[in-house]
C-alpha cells in the first residue's frame, strides 16, 4: 500500500514516534510535518493491530486446565449413562435368566477391562520410573520412539471408553429384543482390536506394535537369547493366563456363533466351562516361561535358572489336577486329586514368595524407586518407609496364595470373586514391576561402574608403564 520501501520498515525503528513521545527528527531533514504525521499514524495503526490480534487469540484460548477438567467431566457424564443404560436393561431381563445373562455378557467383557486396567497400571509405572530417573528405556532396549506414559495413559483411556460403551450396546439390544444386533458387538470389538494390532502402516503407534508382537513372538519360540524384556513380558503374562482363558472361551463361542444362545447352560460342550481348552490356555503362560529358563540356561549355564524354571513347573499340577475334577468320579477326587491340588497349590504360592522377595527383588537396602528427582506427595509418603516392605511382603504373600484360586477351573463357578481375584493379581504384579526394574536398574548400573573402575585402573598403569620406560 505505501510501497515496498515502507513496508520494510521495522516496527521498532527509531525513525518512528510511539504515542505521547516527542517528535522524532529523521536525518533526511523535515519533509513537511503533514505527510509525516500522516504516514505515521498509518504505522502506528498497523502496529497496534498487530500486537492485539494474538492477545484477542490467546484471550478466547481455553486454559490446559480447564480442558481437563472439561473432559473428566464429559467421561463421568459418559460413565453415569452407560451404567443408566446398562442397569435399565438387565433390569428388563426376568429374575431367572438375569445372572445367566450378566455371566456371558461379564465373560466377553471383563478379558478386555482387566488388560485395560493393567495398561492403566503400566502408565503409572513408566511415570514413576521417570520421576525416579530410572532410565527403563534402556532396561527394556526400547528405541527413541518408545510410548511414554502419558501415551500409555491415552490408549488405556480409548479402552476405557470403547469397552464398557461395547458392553452396554449388547446389554441394550439384548434387552430389547434385537438378538442378532447384541451377538454381533463383542464380536465387532475383538475383531477391531486384532486388527489395530496388526495393522501394518505407520498410524497408531506402529513402532511400538511391532516391538510387543516380535516381543510375544520370542515368547511363544525361545530360539534366541532371552532379553529382559522378553522375560518380564513373559512374567507379566502368567498374572493374565485367566485372561487369556476367557478370551479363549469367548473367540470359541464366536467362532461356534454361540454369543446370545442358550448354549452357556451346556457347560460340556466344546466351548462350555468343562472343555479340556481351558487347562490348556491357563498353563500356556507358565510353559513359556519354563523354556524361556531352560534357554538361560543353555546359554549362561546359571544354575538358578534351573531353580527357576522348577518353579514355573509348580504351577502345571495345580491346574490340571483341579480340572480332573469334571473328569473323574467325585470319590476319587474328594480322596486322591484334591489333597494332590491342595499341596500343589501351597508348593506353588509359597515357591513363588520366597522367589519374588528373596531373587526378583533386593530388598537388603531401601529402595531409591519411589525417590522422585522433584519433592513429590507420593515420594513423601513411600520413600525410605518401613511399611512400604511390609506392605509389599505381606500383600505379596496373600495374594500369591489367592493366585490358586483364579488357576482353578472347578473354583470359577462365581464369576465376580474370579474377577477380582484377578483383579488382585494384576495389582500385586503392579507392585512387582517397581522393585524388579530397580533391581534390574542397580545391577546395570553395578556393572557400569565397575567397567568405569577397571578402565581408570587400565589408564593408572599406562601411564605408570609410559613413566618408567621415560625414567629409563
Amino acid at each position: 500500500m505505501f510501497g515496498g520501501g515502507l513496508l520494510s520498515v521495522p516496527v521498532n525503528s527509531p525513525h518512528l514516534r510511539k504515542p505521547g513521545s516527542r517528535s522524532v527528527v529523521s536525518d533526511l531533514g523535515e519533509l513537511g510535518n503533514s505527510a509525516e504525521e500522516g504516514l505515521l499514524h498509518s504505522l502506528e495503526v498497523n502496529e497496534m493491530k498487530g500486537v492485539t490480534t494474538p492477545l484477542s487469540g490467546a484471550a478466547i484460548m481455553p486454559s490446559p486446565l480447564f480442558l481437563w477438567r472439561f473432559k473428566v467431566l464429559l467421561f463421568f457424564i459418559w460413565g453415569f449413562i452407560c451404567s443408566k443404560i446398562g442397569w435399565d436393561s438387565v433390569m428388563r431381563m426376568s429374575a431367572d435368566l438375569r445372572d445367566l445373562f450378566l455371566y456371558e455378557a461379564f465373560l466377553y467383557y471383563n478379558p478386555l477391562l482387566l488388560v485395560t486396567m493393567m495398561v492403566w497400571l503400566w502408565g503409572v509405572n513408566l511415570w514413576v520410573f521417570v520421576q525416579a530417573n530410572v532410565n527403563y528405556a534402556k532396561i527394556f532396549d526400547l528405541d527413541q520412539n518408545h510410548l511414554t506414559h502419558k501415551e500409555i495413559w491415552k490408549c488405556a483411556t480409548w479402552m476405557t471408553i470403547i469397552v464398557p460403551t461395547s458392553m452396554t450396546a449388547y446389554l441394550y439390544l439384548y434387552s430389547h429384543g434385537e438378538v442378532s444386533l447384541a451377538a454381533s458387538q463383542p464380536v465387532l470389538l475383538y475383531a477391531a482390536i486384532a486388527m489395530l494390532l496388526i495393522f501394518p502402516f505407520d498410524i497408531f503407534y506402529l513402532s511400538s506394535r511391532y516391538f510387543l508382537l516380535r516381543t510375544l513372538w520370542r515368547i511363544v519360540f525361545p530360539l534366541q537369547a532371552i532379553t529382559f524384556a522378553d522375560f518380564f513380558l513373559a512374567d507379566i503374562l502368567t498374572s493374565m493366563s485367566k485372561v487369556f482363558s476367557d478370551l479363549e472361551r469367548s473367540v470359541c463361542r464366536m467362532v461356534h456363533r454361540q454369543v446370545a444362545t442358550i448354549a452357556w447352560f451346556e457347560a460340556d460342550s466344546v466351548c462350555g466351562s468343562h472343555s479340556v481348552a481351558i487347562p490348556v490356555v491357563l498353563v500356556l503362560p507358565y510353559l513359556f516361561r519354563f523354556f524361556q529358563c531352560l534357554r538361560q540356561y543353555r546359554d549362561t549355564g546359571e544354575k538358578s535358572t534351573l531353580l527357576n524354571a522348577l518353579k514355573y513347573s509348580t504351577a502345571v499340577p495345580v491346574i490340571f489336577l483341579s480340572a480332573l475334577k469334571y473328569h473323574v468320579f467325585p470319590d476319587r477326587w474328594k480322596n486322591i486329586y484334591r489333597p494332590l491340588w491342595l499341596l500343589s497349590s501351597v508348593l506353588n504360592s509359597l515357591y513363588s514368595f520366597y522367589w519374588d522377595v528373596t531373587r526378583d527383588w533386593d530388598l537388603s537396602v531401601f529402595t531409591r524407586i519411589f525417590k522422585f528427582n522433584k519433592p513429590h506427595i507420593f515420594s513423601h509418603l513411600l520413600f525410605g518407609r518401613k511399611w512400604v516392605y511390609l506392605w509389599v511382603i505381606g500383600s505379596n504373600l496373600i495374594l500369591r496364595c489367592t493366585w490358586t484360586y483364579k488357576l482353578s477351573a472347578h473354583l470359577r463357578h462365581n464369576y465376580l470373586t474370579v474377577f477380582a481375584i484377578t483383579a488382585l493379581e494384576m495389582i500385586r504384579r503392579f507392585q512387582w514391576v517397581f522393585f524388579r526394574v530397580e533391581n534390574e536398574w542397580n545391577k546395570m548400573n553395578s556393572k557400569s561402574n565397575v567397567q568405569l573402575s577397571m578402565s581408570d585402573l587400565s589408564d593408572e598403569e599406562d601411564k605408570l608403564l609410559e613413566s618408567n620406560d621415560h625414567h629409563v
